[in-house]
């Protein structure tokens, strides 16, 4: 059968058999392209374009044999379908559990985003420790910082290794909730609170998880919320929360005694620190990440492929 080549501008025939021989010596032997020229008697330049046209014309077709093939088409899929700046989703794995394959993950990407003495933002919950406690290696030699979105968070940060006196991490002295909005509002205004609230919202990335609303969400096994009041709310119509703050199935904040309790920054400041990534998967948490989503209350997510393909399939 004839090749099929996709432009059309044909090499020759002395042209096919050097890329033939650049693209078996880069992808076969390993070797740079400034070996190549030497072995081909051309410039560096010449064999990119090489290697380049290869691609451009069918000449050279990669094939990638590697579980996350399937899974860099979803991120795209993610992307398009809730109009996100970024997704990153990791093959399923029934046998293990899922909590630190997205925080393995999340922090993969967050090492590749983040730059030296850059300032990031942290939320609620477990996906939010288990990906701090892989980055915990790479924080002492970029000079990164740590500033707490909400109250509370101290509770579950001290065994990641990146909560003390040699750390840069600035965290809200006081829990997510607390007994009435008039001591929340005196929290808030705190000057040392107040400072960490601006400061938070000044980052340039931040990292949230996303609450389910269940008995076994984080909020009520930390205590901050009862089984009573998760029910109420979801006869309310929350279908997750976001820094204790709980949404509706399109991302709307809830009217919610609750809120006046909580010391966290607002989900209307969140949204303006340019990089809001949230880690969550699980079945049980598919109506909060896709509300989440339709509130556009973050811009990149870390999920898994099977909670990946129910979000894509429920977007509607």
């Amino acid at each position: 059968m004839t090749q099929q080549f996709r432009t059309e501008e044909l090499p020759d025939t002395d042209e096919i058999e050097q890329i033939t021989r650049a693209a078996w010596h880069y992808y076969n032997d390993g070797l740079t392209q400034n070996q190549i020229a030497e072995i081909l008697g051309v410039s560096r330049i010449k064999v990119s374009r090489l290697l380049e046209k290869g691609r451009q014309t069918g000449l050279i077709e990669l094939r990638i044999n590697s579980p996350y093939g399937g899974c860099l088409t979803l991120q795209q899929e993610l992307a398009d379908a809730f109009g996100l700046a970024d997704a990153r989703v990791v093959p399923a794995f029934d046998e293990a559990p899922v909590t630190p394959r997205i925080g393995r993950a999340a922090a993969s990407f967050l090492v590749q985003k983040l730059e030296p003495n850059d300032l990031l933002a942290i939320g609620w919950g477990e996906a939010t420790t288990s990906t701090l406690r892989y980055m915990a290696p790479v924080f002492p030699n970029s000079n990164i910082s740590l500033v707490s979105l909400t109250g509370g968070v101290s509770a579950y940060i001290g065994n990641t290794g990146l909560y003390g006196p040699q750390n840069n991490a600035h965290l809200i002295p006081t829990p997510l909730r607390v007994s009435s909005p008039e001591l929340a509002e005196m929290l808030r205004i705190e000057p040392y609170v107040r400072h960490v609230l601006d400061m938070a919202a000044t980052a340039r990335i931040a990292l949230i998880g996303v609450g389910s609303v269940s008995n076994t969400a984080t909020l009520v096994r930390y205590g901050y919320c009862t089984s009573a009041e998760v029910e109420l709310f979801a006869r309310r119509g929350a279908v997750g929360d976001v820094l204790g703050y709980f949404y509706d199935a399109d991302g709307h904040i809830l009217d919610l005694d609750l809120h006046r309790h909580v010391v966290a920054v607002r989900p209307d400041d969140m949204r303006r620190i340019p990089n809001v990534a949230a880690a969550a998967a699980g079945p049980q948490k598919i109506e909060a990440i896709l509300g989440l989503l339709r509130g556009r209350l973050a811009n990149i997510l870390v999920t898994d492929e099977t909670t990946a393909r129910e979000l894509l399939r429920r977007k509607g």
